[in-house]
């Protein structure tokens, strides 16, 4: 009779088991007795009647993101690609509609989000759908949070994660940003050059008029000597067109001391005439008369005072 009770007794066991359940955090799970709903249970440690109740889904309440790549055309006739990313959330207190109403929830999104963007980016160029994504999103955001909400889903958030023209167009906008930028790095250069010219040409007005004083500062030290040599020898005892001559001869040993300084040097000096010739001559010879008493009247005048 011991035989008859172990596979009773394990049969109770089998059956007081499998009435307990446990269902995970963030997970619901949908509940049926004899093929018809019954209820549902969230996460915890929960009892059904063996063979009578039967767990048929365990439904998922985590943050799900469905991603949708949609082809369509521009305003300016222009194939693109947008990939939309939907972020969606079976709700928690509409476990019932999600699993029920639904059967396949993905495509009942897709299907949503192609009808929202081919009505709204053939109404834009495509510069605008690269700044109004946002605007495009939100509108399919607004499509699907009226339409998922009936079925016990809520539309977290839809983002335009991507868009992709096609190449030759691609090609022919990087050709436009790169003819834009060289020319204003054209400009640019074309400035830099102006205010190098422009400067440059101050820097030489600058330098003429620096030169200028300078060289007006040299002739007037030139006169201003010139003039305390003629007072000088005019105190001697010469008279100014005889100091002038002095002057003369004494510049002119000076440049010839100068150019036989430096070697490979040539000098001639030429009349413009015969009589320019001899007037040079006297001019000269009177110039060393002038330069002779000038010496012995130096030395009287030592000899006078060392007496």
């Amino acid at each position: 009779m011991n035989f008859f009770l172990i596979p009773i007794v394990f049969f109770g066991l089998v059956m007081l088991f499998s009435s307990f359940f446990t269902v995970k955090q963030q997970t619901s799970a949908v509940i049926e007795r004899f093929g018809k709903f019954h209820s549902i249970r969230t996460s915890g440690l929960h009892m059904k009647i063996p063979l009578v109740d039967r767990i048929v889904a365990r439904v998922g309440l985590k943050i799900q993101q469905l991603d949708v790549i949609v082809e369509t055309k521009t305003l300016d006739d222009v194939f693109t690609k947008l990939k939309i990313s939907v972020q969606y959330v079976v709700l928690k207190e509409k476990v019932y509609d999600a699993f029920y109403k639904l059967e396949y929830p993905h495509d009942q999104i897709t299907s949503y989000v192609f009808d929202v963007v081919r009505a709204e980016v053939p109404k834009m160029k495509l510069d605008d759908v690269f700044v109004k994504k946002d605007d495009i999103a939100i509108a399919v955001k607004a499509e699907l949070q009226e339409a998922m909400i009936n079925y016990g889903f809520g539309i977290i958030k839809t983002l335009v994660t991507d868009i992709d023209p096609d190449a030759q167009v691609k090609e022919a906008m990087n050709r436009i940003n790169a003819s834009e930028r060289e020319k204003i790095a054209a400009q640019f250069e074309g400035d830099a050059a102006r205010i190098l010219i422009v400067e440059k040409a101050k820097a030489e007005a600058e330098s003429k008029r620096l030169q200028g004083m300078g060289i007006a500062d040299q002739r007037r030290e030139i006169a201003r000597g010139l003039e305390e040599s003629v007072e000088v020898l005019n105190k001697v005892g010469i008279n100014s067109q005889e100091a002038s001559a002095l002057i003369v001869v004494t510049q002119h040993y000076d440049t010839l001391q100068s150019i036989g300084g430096e070697t490979n040097t040539n000098l001639i000096l030429l009349p413009n005439s015969p009589q320019a010739g001899s007037d040079m001559l006297n001019n000269m010879v009177a110039s060393f008369t002038a330069s002779n008493m000038i010496g012995e009247s130096m030395k009287k005048t030592s000899v006078a005072k060392k007496k």
